[in-house]
């Protein structure tokens, strides 16, 4: 068995330790320094729309350079997209715009091959 590329298991666990402290330290400064005051509106205002970017963050990649095509642009992805953004401006529902996008998708890759 070739070790070539293994990671060595003390920097495994400090990269670890280190992406748990990081993160533990990034959510209490608004948890605990924050967490007993109230937000300023401003703030509010911004922090609603986190939500709605994530989504298209984590799914634009995966429709302009999807791995499953070696990063190659494809129709059903880019239907399927269009298809979940249309049903979703049309019904403003979350949940049945992601699975009409996923039923367009599975659709068409079974139609297609």
């Amino acid at each position: 068995m070739s070790t070539q590329g293994a990671i060595d298991p003390t920097t495994l666990w400090i990269v670890i330790i280190c992406m748990a402290v990081f993160s533990f330290a990034l959510r209490f400064v608004f948890i605990g320094f924050m967490g007993d005051r109230p937000l300023p509106a401003w703030l509010m205002r911004h922090l609603r729309y986190t939500a709605v970017a994530i989504i298209p963050a984590l799914v634009a990649p995966l429709v302009l350079w999807p791995t499953a095509t070696q990063g190659e642009t494809d129709p059903p992805r880019l239907i399927a997209a269009l298809a979940t953004l249309t049903i979703g401006l049309i019904t403003r529902n979350v949940m049945f715009a992601i699975a009409t996008g996923a039923g367009t998708l599975f659709s068409l890759l079974w139609l297609m091959g």
